[in-house]
């Protein structure tokens, strides 16, 4: 949805003390995505796990706790629905394809080529998920199992004001219902583009949902129609269609059902499935933001002994949670911020 969306760039000043449910696996994937050897490699512990999303979690995460103010709440995914069954086919068919490529590529010594291919490999183990848990744990940092979509969950706790934000770089969350989306949430963002084979860096990006739809006077339901048209996680979409043309089919005819004959016979006939899942998506209340404690000794020999961080690099995560704690304290004492 990119040619419609109405953002606002923002800096990390400006998002101070503010708090977000952030999109767990798609932060991870980044990781694993962009923090790599010259040669497209992930970095690993001596046992050869990768270590990759740990690193960026770590670092990244500890950083904007500590320089910004910002409280995280990360959020897992559940049980994908089973309309999601075809876009997780097509994504690993795509993982594969790349890793043929890159393969190819380091045969012959291109390691431009490799390491852009490289970047879509990633894959996101079960122990990478319980690695990336037990790390927040340690440091404090909450996070919320979800039932199914991620997305959905973060969005959710936005609606409900337990955070002011959902954290996401897919739009998919504002179909979700999430009053505030920011994207790019980062110290210094970088978002890979691999038709270039290259990345760009990038501000973060508020889009508030409200002030959205409002600009191109629709509203959510329309929102999901158009996300339909275009194509869903849920749904490969019409060829053709890209989001400017599918503003102008809902804004012309309202909905789906009164879209042209020649249109309207190629919608899956999942579209009520569909609004369904995004109107009234599995969530749960059974969750809780509150930070825990910096449990240093365990962080210590989690990521030296079992996943060989350094000493000094370690230290550094833990002086940064210490400024946070520090910095909660003085805001309980006085009432507010200063």
């Amino acid at each position: 949805m990119t040619p419609i969306i109405q953002k606002q760039e923002m800096t990390l000043e400006e998002l101070r003390g503010k708090s977000f449910a952030v999109d767990g696996f798609i932060v991870l994937h980044e990781f694993l995505a962009l923090i790599r050897d010259r040669s497209g490699r992930p970095l690993t512990d001596e046992n050869g796990n990768v270590t990759s999303h740990l690193v960026g979690l770590a670092f990244r995460t500890t950083r904007l706790i500590s320089d910004y103010g910002i409280d995280l709440v990360f959020v897992f995914d559940g049980k994908p629905p089973s309309l999601k069954r075809g876009e997780i086919n097509t994504r690993r068919k795509a993982r594969r394809r790349a890793e043929v490529e890159y393969q190819e590529a380091i045969e012959r010594g291109d390691m431009r080529e490799a390491f852009s291919k490289a970047v879509m490999t990633g894959r996101l183990t079960h122990q990478g998920v319980d690695d990336t848990k037990r790390l927040l744990d340690l440091l404090g940092i909450p996070w919320v199992q979800a039932p199914s979509e991620g997305e959905a969950q973060a969005a959710y706790m936005a609606q409900r004001g337990d955070v002011w934000a959902s954290n996401s770089k897919d739009y998919d969350s504002l179909l979700f219902g999430a009053p505030r989306l920011v994207r790019f949430l980062s110290i210094s963002s970088q978002e890979w583009l691999p038709s270039k084979g290259r990345s760009r860096r990038v501000l973060p990006e508020l889009i508030e949902l409200d002030k959205f739809l409002g600009y191109h006077e629709i509203n959510r339901a329309q929102l999901i129609d158009m996300g339909i048209l275009i194509g869903t996680d849920f749904n490969p979409g019409i060829k053709g269609v890209g989001p400017k043309r599918a503003l102008k089919l809902v804004k012309k005819h309202g909905s789906l059902e009164s879209l042209p004959d020649d249109i309207k016979k190629k919608l899956p006939d999942t579209v009520d499935q569909i609004r369904e899942l995004y109107l009234h998506p599995e969530v749960t209340d059974e969750y809780s933001i509150e930070r825990g404690e910096l449990q240093e000794d365990a962080l210590d020999d989690f990521l030296c002994r079992e996943k060989n961080f350094s000493t000094r690099r370690v230290q550094t995560l833990i002086n940064r949670m210490r400024n946070r704690a520090a910095q909660k304290s003085l805001k309980d004492y006085f009432g507010g911020s200063r």
